[in-house]
């Protein structure tokens, strides 16, 4: 939750600040210096005094930032670049998700790397998870959270452990990768 100061007190912190600047600068004859009363300064906060801050990202996601900044390095150092499309999940559009899949587009090759990252409610990662059970995703729970990956026998690639595309659903977010293994490397926090 962002902190927000009410129009009026805003407007009053605004006019007491130019006022606390002076005179204008066109005015000679005020340059003797006057000695105001220390005003208490006010200090608005959302988090309760003694706790730390909750940790919030600095911006939206993007493809730099989905994933690891080792990882960026790494695909930036072969010559790949991202592009960016929606995410969807079947017929399901995930309302402020990325789906990134990064490759060298300069030259014709079915190498590349996809990963995506989106915010969800229960509705809509209700939708998802009815989709993925419809067309034969395989579901599982680790962690806490539900995984669904595409039956091996039909994955175009896979990891070491046999995985191909998979999503994995927490609370209040959705990621997915080309390989289960590379859910690893998707560390953006909502």
């Amino acid at each position: 939750m962002k902190n927000r100061i009410p129009l009026a007190a805003a407007t009053v912190l605004a006019a007491l600040s130019l006022v606390a600047c002076g005179g204008s600068p066109t005015d000679e004859a005020s340059t003797t210096p006057t000695s105001t009363p220390e005003q208490p300064q006010a200090t608005i906060s959302s988090t309760p005094e003694g706790q730390p801050a909750p940790e919030q990202p600095s911006a939206d996601p993007t493809c730099e930032t989905i994933v690891s900044e080792g990882t960026v390095d790494a695909l930036t150092s072969q010559g790949w670049t991202f592009e960016e499309e929606e995410f969807r999940i079947g017929e399901t559009l995930i309302e402020d998700g990325l789906l990134c899949m990064w490759a060298d587009f300069t030259t014709a090759s079915d190498h590349g790397q996809m990963y995506a990252w989106g915010p969800t409610d229960t509705v809509t990662a209700d939708a998802a998870k009815s989709n993925l059970v419809r067309d034969g995703w395989l579901r599982s729970a680790e962690d806490g959270n539900t995984i669904f990956t595409e039956d091996p026998a039909y994955a175009i690639a896979t990891d070491e452990d046999g995985f191909g595309m998979t999503y994995e659903f927490g609370d209040g977010w959705v990621k997915f990768s080309d390989t289960k293994q590379g859910l690893l490397l998707i560390d953006w926090k909502s």
